[in-house]
């Protein structure tokens, strides 16, 4: 099975000169704690709930900061037609619980979550992904 039969496509996204405010609004609403940062179609980072609290509050920036001075810009992400368990796999290498999917063109065309993956992927890639994620931590990705 593909990540592409699993994941999310109507991604909610924001670009980088907006601001942490609106990202935070955005998350609050979706009801998730990150959104995909684009310039047009491709995608070019993600900001995290922890992000905004780590990176910007605990080190005095304001909710007017640009997303771009606060967004993680080395994302992890996925190819829309790699499987579900390789997606499973890195998901849980890179300890998250969303990852951002592309095509060939590194345009943003879904994500996929933990979710997804336990909602409606066959197999143990949910308890794959959760295992990594469950694992002590390094430094914040995204």
């Amino acid at each position: 099975m593909k990540i592409s039969d699993v994941m999310t496509r109507d991604v909610e996204t924001i670009a980088p000169d907006q601001t942490v405010r609106e990202a935070a609004s955005f998350m609050v609403s979706a009801d998730t704690g990150s959104i995909p940062v684009t310039d047009g179609d491709k995608l070019i980072g993600m900001i995290t709930d922890r992000d905004i609290a780590v990176r910007g509050i605990a080190k005095g920036y304001g909710p007017d900061t640009l997303v771009r001075d606060l967004m993680t810009d080395d994302v992890v992400a996925v190819h829309h037609d790699e499987n579900v368990a390789d997606v499973a796999a890195k998901m849980g290498e890179a300890q998250v619980r969303r990852m951002p999917v592309i095509d060939g063109d590194q345009k943003l065309c879904g994500i996929v979550s933990l979710g997804d993956l336990s909602r409606q992927a066959e197999g143990d890639a949910a308890s794959e992904v959760l295992s990594g994620v469950s694992q002590k931590g390094g430094a914040h990705q995204q």
